[in-house]
């Protein structure tokens, strides 16, 4: 090809690039991610069409809008009873460890037994409206029971205010639930996504060892405990108690019982066809320990009983929500932390088990979900309530077909308040706490923490951060290690971009870095090199000239050769997918020094915002619209070409 057609070619191919329209300026967007939120299908060009197709336009979008808020009214239509069959017995496996799951984190939220029972009626039937999750199990979990209690017994005590607490419990539940759903409607999911993965297999681990030792409390039959979370304060009131009045009771029956559930843990994952057996096992435990207490008069001799469990349907708590008084900032800030944490799990455990089934849940659409049911539990005596990954476990293992399972379950648990609370009465609490034990090792997952470490050691530093956070300090200290560390990785790596040197591969037109692929080629006189990072800003603009100036100009004499060779460089922008005021200044700083030292500049792979951008401060005028190009290829062959460009001999 002849210089005179390269250039023309090349100017055609520039026009291309600058001649392309202005983006969608952000009030647009914002306004589309509004308008598909609330309408998802409704069409933008609505005003071209008649009054009557406006009309039909306008039902279709509310029928949209009314199933994208009740999934139910999808599926509902090919509900058969083979499907109510699966989801009946689903049901009826599930609440045989609910109920005595829900008793047991009632418990460990500090709340009397009852609680944790309407926990499992009101959210579950709600979520079973409004979720899209088929398999999702819902009530209360251990993780979010503690991290109320541990909260909230900071500004209210449970022992000697105990309406006040549960008061303040009802209130953080209504704002968890007014945030889930906020951070739904609003499509605001990706603050969730700042508690990262590796820092949620910390936090969980942690938490899962803090609630365990918690347990020393009901299994040893201790009256006097520790109200602090960190395992010193916890060890320490243990060692002490022992000294004192303890009863080794309590201990006997406990640990009992907890080898019983442990072999059917064991069981129910070695043969996936006794998976009923590890899903009724703590219902059979609090059956023949209630039973043995009743029969040998224990509760005399020491061991400690759950005594009273109210029972009826779920009270109204409408009236017990505080939005006035010194403490609803706390009660903000506690229903924030609870709605993150709750929903991470959440939709963590409704995304694996979607994935095994083939489909694929919305996020934002379970958060609104999981907001309302919290808000419909605030009022109706319930605390916050999210998805249970051992639950939904066995409602998977079980068959469950859709969310009916969950109503299933809630109505069992509903029938158990009215007939069967005053048969609770004699429950150990020591069987309460080995069957919030046997649950724990689900929340410890050492494969995964070392599979984080062997992949990604700054992840592991989030893991490990969140993980001694909770384990040393407070349930705060560890979400906010967690939330800190996994911020600093992403500045570190935003304002600490690497750059590339790319040479062709091969018999290819392809550009790949030189140390990737060894045996790419580098183009004699053009230097090449790629950006890495997908916003040239303020923080790393200075960083980024810097360094393409250190490897243009580098000093060393091994290379010093064949970098005085050079006389055109090309930078690839491909993965700089925005710049702000800071990066354009650094680029016209950067054309100036290589322009001063004999050096030629071009620019390839810019993307919309970017050369949008670079048009309006006249930076494209500067160098030259003819320097503009569509590929690193291009630019190669129009400077190889190019005498007039380069002054290049050859390449």
């Amino acid at each position: 090809m002849s210089i005179e057609n390269a250039s023309h070619h090349q100017a055609e191919r520039a026009e291309w690039v600058l001649g392309s329209p202005d983006p969608p300026s952000l009030w647009h967007d914002l306004l589309v991610s509004i308008r598909e939120t609330l309408l998802p299908n409704n069409s933008n060009d609505d005003t071209k069409r008649s009054p009557m197709a406006q009309k039909q336009a306008l039902c279709r979008g509310a029928a949209s809008l009314f199933q994208g808020l009740f999934p139910t009214l999808c599926w509902g239509k090919s509900y058969c009873v083979s499907k109510f069959k699966s989801d009946l017995m689903a049901g009826l496996t599930l609440a045989s460890l609910c109920i005595p799951q829900s008793i047991g984190y009632a418990n460990l939220a500090k709340l009397d037994p009852q609680y944790g029972l309407y926990t499992s009626v009101v959210p579950p039937l709600v979520y079973a409206l409004m979720g899209s999750s088929r398999e999702i199990a819902i009530g209360p979990v251990a993780v979010v029971s503690l991290l109320l209690s541990s909260m909230i017994q900071n500004v209210q005590d449970p022992l000697t205010e105990p309406g006040a607490y549960r008061r303040l419990v009802f209130t953080a539940t209504f704002f968890a639930g007014t945030f889930q759903a906020l951070f739904g409607l609003l499509r605001l999911g990706f603050l969730v996504d700042f508690l990262s993965h590796a820092a949620i297999v910390g936090f969980m681990a942690g938490a899962a060892i803090i609630i365990g030792l918690q347990q020393l409390k009901g299994l040893l039959g201790i009256s006097h405990f520790t109200t602090k979370t960190d395992a010193v304060s916890v060890l320490e009131s243990a060692f002490r108690s022992i000294h004192h009045q303890w009863y080794p009771l309590n201990f006997v029956l406990g640990c009992s019982f907890l080898i019983f559930l442990l072999i059917a843990r064991f069981i129910g994952r070695r043969k996936k066809k006794l998976f009923w057996f590890p899903a009724i096992a703590p219902l059979v435990s609090v059956v023949l320990s209630t039973l043995i207490v009743f029969l040998t008069n224990a509760d005399k001799h020491g061991v400690k009983v759950v005594k009273h469990i109210k029972g009826g349907l779920n009270p109204s708590s409408a009236h017990e929500l505080q939005f006035g008084g010194p403490h609803v900032g706390q009660s903000a800030k506690i229903g924030l932390i609870c709605a993150v944490v709750a929903l991470a799990e959440a939709i963590a455990v409704g995304r694996s088990f979607a994935s095994i089934k083939g489909y694929q849940i919305d996020g934002n659409k379970e958060m609104v979900a999981m907001g309302f049911m919290n808000i419909a539990g605030s009022l109706t005596s319930c605390y916050v309530a999210t998805g249970s990954f051992s639950r939904t476990a066995v409602n998977f293992s079980a068959g469950c077909q859709t969310v009916v399972s969950n109503i299933v379950m809630a109505m069992a648990v509903l029938l158990s308040l009215l007939l069967f609370t005053k048969l609770l009465y004699y429950t150990p609490i020591a069987i309460l706490a080995s069957i919030i034990l046997s649950a724990l090792p689900g929340l410890i997952d050492v494969n995964e923490a070392l599979r984080i470490w062997r992949v990604d050691k700054l992840d592991f530093l989030a893991c490990i951060g969140a993980f001694l956070g909770v384990l040393f300090g407070t349930v705060e200290i560890g979400l906010l290690a967690a939330v800190a560390i996994s911020f600093g990785k992403i500045i570190f790596l935003s304002i600490r971009p690497g750059t590339e040197l790319l040479g062709r591969l091969p018999r290819t037109d392809i550009f790949g870095d030189i140390r990737q692929y060894p045996m790419a080629i580098e183009t004699p006189g053009v230097f090449l090199i790629r950006i890495n990072s997908g916003l040239m800003c303020f923080a790393n603009a200075n960083y980024i000239r810097e360094r393409i100036m250190r490897s243009v100009t580098e000093e060393d004499d091994a290379k010093r050769t064949e970098r005085r060779k050079i006389q055109v460089v090309v930078l690839d922008m491909s993965n700089v997918m925005n710049i702000d005021t800071s990066g354009i200044t650094a680029l016209e700083e950067l054309h100036k020094k290589l322009v001063s030292i004999g050096l030629e500049v071009g620019i390839a792979n810019i993307r919309w915002p970017v050369i949008h951008k670079l048009k309006l401060a006249n930076f494209l005028d500067r160098i030259g619209r003819e320097r503009v190009f569509l590929s690193v290829g291009e630019a190669v062959e129009y400077s190889c070409l190019s005498s007039k460009f380069t002054g290049l001999d050859s390449c």
